[in-house]
């Protein structure tokens, strides 16, 4: 996370919320000395409390098995150009959205696999309107129970939740505007479209 205190002072609720829209995140622990990651989709509990999702059984954090995790999520992102700020003496930089979620990594029950993976396919497929939605009752007899075996259910028990809205909110209120612009002018694709859009509705110092 940054260590500017003024990229990090939203809300835990807004930090959830994002981190549930988003639902695909990086998996980070320890294992015999070297970084172990993941990237996986996952469902946040309603409470924010736990992070659902599953590992394939070849996965090395799948033998690591348990202990202190952080599901890293990232969101859109944009380079800044100096000279959109309108000042003297800038530099570039990149903004950008990220949650960590830490807490405790525990291998689930196997009982929960088969509802978790029915909670996943939900929360997306209804992302996907007028689509019908898929469900795992389309499969053929026996086929998703094999694919099954191959998967195991985890949880991350979440202990703390860190924040970075990188959006120029350490500059004046129009030299982040002029950033913004400019961002938005460029053809940088989607994501630099919603970074210039979060980096104008930064409220005023001030207010």
């Amino acid at each position: 996370m940054h260590p500017n205190p003024a990229f990090r002072q939203t809300p835990q609720p807004q930090m959830l919320s994002f981190a549930r829209a988003r639902g695909f995140g990086i998996l980070v622990l320890s294992g015999d000395g070297v970084p172990l990651l993941a990237h996986v989709p996952f469902v946040l509990s309603e409470d924010g409390e736990v992070a659902a999702f599953h590992l394939a059984r070849s996965n090395p954090i799948a033998r690591a098995a348990s202990g202190p995790a952080v599901l890293a999520i990232s969101g859109p992102d944009a380079y800044v150009s100096p000279d959109w700020y309108g000042q003297p003496d800038q530099v570039p930089t990149w903004n950008y959205v990220a949650v960590h979620l830490r807490g405790q990594l525990e291998r689930a029950a196997p009982e929960t696999l088969a509802p978790h993976l029915d909670a996943l396919s939900a929360e997306f497929e209804s992302r996907l309107g007028p689509k019908t939605p898929w469900t795992s009752d389309k499969m053929t007899d026996g086929v998703m129970d094999r694919m099954m075996r191959g998967i195991v259910p985890y949880r991350l028990v979440i202990e703390e939740v860190q924040g970075t809205w990188k959006l120029g909110q350490n500059k004046p209120d129009a030299a982040r505007m002029g950033a913004a612009s400019g961002i938005a002018a460029q053809p940088l694709g989607q994501e630099a479209a919603q970074i210039a859009a979060l980096m104008a509705a930064v409220q005023p110092a001030g207010s």
